[in-house]
């Protein structure tokens, strides 16, 4: 044991274990043979985006979020590779398993990071350095990958501590990190106050601008305003959180098992759509996969809701609640296409999405007397809605046990075909864009003549 080791006392001891550029190190554990070259994955596309890169990508200056034909243009030698969501979250089961030896509080943060708190484990298992450093030995021992971890009093600590963990990338090589930084209670300030603003929770791009022009650039530049004077710029709600965030207070625990509070799916078009009759088709694609995807899971939702974003990039969402929780294709499809067609198709629409929100388990006792007004289109749907989920219930349960069987392609509905065959979509397929040979969503070439 390591007698300088101090991270014992810290209560409560949160870690923020981070993968080191997962998609992408996934890939190339399926391709080892692009290990060292810049790697970049995500959306292919013109309108794709990315998901994740290698470190030697990131040298060039790419990194995630970044538009597709961005980063081609930083690294023309990276070999590009489209993303492929299910490989990942497989992966991700597989590392939360190794999470689960060491305590059950666990918050996942999406599938590359999670929230740990070993409070708990300490008696059993040792300090937290020491756990934070069997997590990373187990993962690249047991799964050949390599992850960062943070370790503190707080959310906001272990996470940014994490961070500071990274590999650094050069031109030349990748710096290795620390792998593991730990931040004692009497060194929070230390480590917080030289930090940009951006790194704070809430500080987004026009927030950052906000502090900025008050000449605000550091945690510890923040630190030393006025709460008052942070309340009157931003609000009583953000003021009073970017104060106590920049004195390092954050007393939110790591909840484990949190409950999701919506499940959806939505492409970006390789062109825009401009046809109501071929985004209607789409909508049934999405409804499908939605469905798909809630009776994974066992849930069913009240709330359906639409995204619409045109080819000038301003986004509107629909929604309307239905009488009680429905997760059939057809129920779900029927509110979310009456909520299309109440949309005013001024110009091609670039994306499209359908969620559902208001999600309970499977099996709650619902109420079947109800009234729904009629005259108004999404009340009409809502009611055809519970018609269809009352009438297809059992035939979408034996579609869903014949895809699990032979494959999700296997089986949709007669509506679904195209002149491509039958599209039955996946939930998050082409989450980071259009691929660059291909439109994921099956959408015809764009109309000539707009």
């Amino acid at each position: 044991m390591d007698r300088d080791d101090r991270s014992g006392e810290l209560d409560p001891a949160v870690l923020h274990v981070d993968m080191d550029a997962f998609f992408a190190a996934v890939e190339l554990l399926d391709r080892p043979e692009l290990v060292g070259r810049p790697v970049i994955v995500g959306g292919t596309g013109q309108r794709g985006v990315v998901a994740a890169c290698t470190y030697e990508a990131r040298a060039y200056g790419v990194h995630s979020a970044m538009p597709s034909v961005r980063a081609r243009q930083l690294c023309p030698d990276a070999v590009f590779l489209d993303g492929r969501h299910s490989r990942y979250a497989e992966v991700s089961r597989q590392i939360h398993a190794i999470f689960k030896k060491a305590t059950p509080k666990i918050e996942p943060l999406g599938l590359d990071e999670a929230f740990l708190d070993v409070t708990g484990a300490k008696r059993l298992l040792g300090t937290p350095r020491a756990i934070a450093q069997d997590l990373r030995r187990r993962i690249a021992h047991e799964l050949s990958l390599n992850c960062s971890v943070g370790v503190g009093r707080s959310k906001l600590v272990a996470k940014l501590a994490s961070r500071a963990a990274k590999p650094v990338p050069t031109r030349d090589r990748v710096e290795p990190g620390p792998g593991v930084v730990v931040v004692l209670a009497e060194e929070e300030l230390d480590f917080l106050h030289p930090l940009s603003v951006r790194a704070l929770w809430g500080v987004g791009p026009a927030t950052g601008r906000r502090l900025q022009a008050l000449g605000i650039r550091t945690v510890g530049e923040l630190a030393q305003l006025p709460e008052g004077v942070l309340i009157h710029r931003f609000g009583r709600v953000l003021g009073t959180q970017l104060s106590e965030l920049a004195r390092g207070e954050d007393v939110r625990p790591v909840v484990a098992d949190r409950p999701a509070k919506s499940i959806g799916h939505e492409e970006t078009f390789r062109h825009d759509v401009y046809e109501p009759a071929e985004l209607r088709h789409h909508i049934l694609r999405m409804a499908d996969a939605v469905a798909e995807a809630l009776r994974g899971e066992a849930l069913a939702g009240r709330t359906v809701t639409i995204k619409v974003r045109f080819a000038d990039f301003e986004t509107i969402t629909r929604g309307h609640t239905v009488p009680f929780a429905i997760d059939a294709p057809r129920a779900i499809d029927a509110v979310a296409g009456a909520l299309l067609e109440s949309v005013e198709l001024r110009s091609g629409v670039r994306l499209l999405g359908v969620s559902v929100s208001n999600l309970e388990h499977k099996g709650t006792p619902r109420q079947l007397a109800f009234d729904v007004a009629a005259g108004d289109r999404a009340a009409d749907a809502a009611a055809r809605a519970v018609e269809l989920q009352t009438s297809s219930e059992e035939l979408a349960g034996v579609v869903s046990a014949i895809r699990a069987r032979f494959g999700r392609r296997s089986l949709g509905l007669a509506s679904m075909l195209s002149e491509r065959g039958l599209q039955v979509t996946e939930q998050h397929q082409a989450q980071w864009g259009p691929t660059e040979g291909d439109d994921p969503s099956g959408s015809a070439a764009p109309p000539t003549g707009r």
